[in-house]
């Protein structure tokens, strides 16, 4: 069986070369707007107009409750967030060329979460522009032009970050200067999987040394959101960062996806393999909505590369994105959401274990805190992944009013990444519908 290999646009996506059925107005509009530059989900896509805490509202009432939108991450509209914002734009919003008080406050709160060398923090508006600068100040502090990925990595959508993002790239190879290695699975190294990532990397670094770029950086996510999701065993990043930096390369830890609690065990997922990295990158769930994003980085990187460019972004770290970012820290503190993330994740991977006794074609549950991959293969046989059938599952669910996303090399895992706000109920109707999708797909 020839397995086709799934980019990240495509999985799950609405079929832009289709038509908009009549009666389908909106979705006529988005066509002639977006073009085929259109990503939307679902065979049918769905018109969303409300939502709050775990749930979002369809224009006909039905509602869906979310496991996919990792962006509102303490809930949708949460009413902390919406009050901060509101209040702030009504008071002053400008960029960062003034002392603005509620920006270093901000920025103050969020390094108290980071390993103490990384004592700046540049602000941007999305995660591929924090990504971007990553690559760039890399690229001028080590001399050196070459970048290591994971073969299905998604690190954003600019010039520079669409060559790092092999999940992007629809018909033409990376370029030279990116090397891309297999994921941290136990399908590529087995029980070794620390070593075996690390040998990896090491030998991307000799590719990146004979075609004469030298290794810059080592970027990943790193629950390797796009890969498929690989949590475990923690600890074993620490091997490949070692590799790079022993030939002067750095480790920037790409937190947009994992970061802000998500994993439920500690408040960044670098920190679950005891590595500090040179440089932290953030975005997404920052804001719970509001567009912002950064990195956090040593200043005497920053002073290198200021040395030549310099830095400055209009939108990056206004006081309106300042105020969401602080309500995010707060609520995720005062709310206990990652202590929330790691029992509710719990909840739901042990009903997933317990599913598998029934349905063998749940060939892996894997992830930590509310950051969960499920692998679909035919009759649970990890070396026949079932796309077909996590399309299928993907849509049962939504007809059940649940929303889930897909992952992978070959689009057969169900990525899973509720609001930490999520309950042990909101668990169980989500273990429910897919128990009933499940079923219902077997009969088929």
């Amino acid at each position: 069986m020839t397995l086709e290999i799934r980019k990240i646009l495509d999985m799950n996506a609405f079929d832009v070369s289709q038509k908009a059925p009549a009666g389908q107005t909106l979705l006529k509009r988005r066509l002639q707007n977006f073009g085929t530059a259109s990503v939307l989900f679902y065979r049918t896509p769905i018109e969303m107009v409300r939502a709050r805490g775990a749930w979002m509202i369809a224009k006909d009432g039905t509602r869906y409750l979310d496991f996919y939108n990792n962006v509102p991450s303490v809930g949708h509209c949460h009413p902390r967030v919406v009050k901060a914002i509101s209040d702030q734009a009504a008071t002053l919003n400008i960029h960062t060329r003034y002392l603005i008080q509620v920006l270093d406050t901000y920025i103050e709160s969020l390094k108290a979460t980071l390993p103490a060398h990384l004592d700046n923090l540049l602000l941007a508006c999305t995660g591929s522009e924090a990504n971007d600068l990553a690559l760039r100040i890399a690229t001028q502090c080590t001399g050196k032009s070459g970048f290591i990925v994971t073969e299905t990595a998604y690190h954003g959508n600019t010039l520079a970050t669409t060559d790092i993002s092999p999940a992007a790239l629809k018909r033409r190879a990376l370029p030279d200067h990116v090397v891309a290695v297999p994921p941290p699975s136990r399908a590529h190294f087995n029980d070794a999987v620390a070593e075996g990532f690390a040998t990896a990397v090491a030998d991307a670094v000799a590719t990146l040394n004979q075609r004469r770029h030298g290794p810059a950086a080592l970027i990943c996510d790193s629950i390797f959101s796009s890969d498929g999701v690989f949590s475990e065993p923690a600890g074993f990043l620490a091997d490949a960062v070692q590799v790079v930096r022993q030939v002067g390369g750095l480790y920037i830890a790409d937190e947009v996806q994992p970061g802000f609690g998500r994993t439920g065990e500690c408040m960044w997922g670098f920190q679950r393999h005891g590595v500090e990295p040179d440089m932290v990158t953030m975005g997404k769930p920052m804001g719970n909505g509001f567009p912002m994003a950064g990195v956090a980085v040593r200043s005497s990187h920053v002073a290198r590369f200021c040395e030549e460019v310099g830095y400055f972004n209009t939108f990056g770290g206004n006081p309106v994105a300042a105020a969401a970012g602080q309500a995010v820290l707060d609520i995720i503190r005062e709310e206990g959401l990652m202590a929330n993330a790691l029992v509710i994740g719990e909840q739901i991977i042990d009903g997933l274990r317990t599913l598998r006794k029934a349905f063998p074609t749940l060939a892996d549950v894997r992830g930590t805190g509310l950051f969960i991959g499920i692998d679909l293969c035919a009759n649970g046989d990890p070396a026949r992944p079932d796309p077909g059938l996590t399309t299928a599952v993907t849509n049962g669910l939504k007809d059940r009013g649940v929303l889930v996303g897909a992952a992978g090399k070959y689009g057969n895992t169900l990525k899973l990444r509720p609001p930490l706000c999520l309950t042990a109920e909101e668990a169980d109707i989500f273990l429910n519908a897919l128990e009933d999708t499940l079923a219902e797909c077997s009969r088929s």
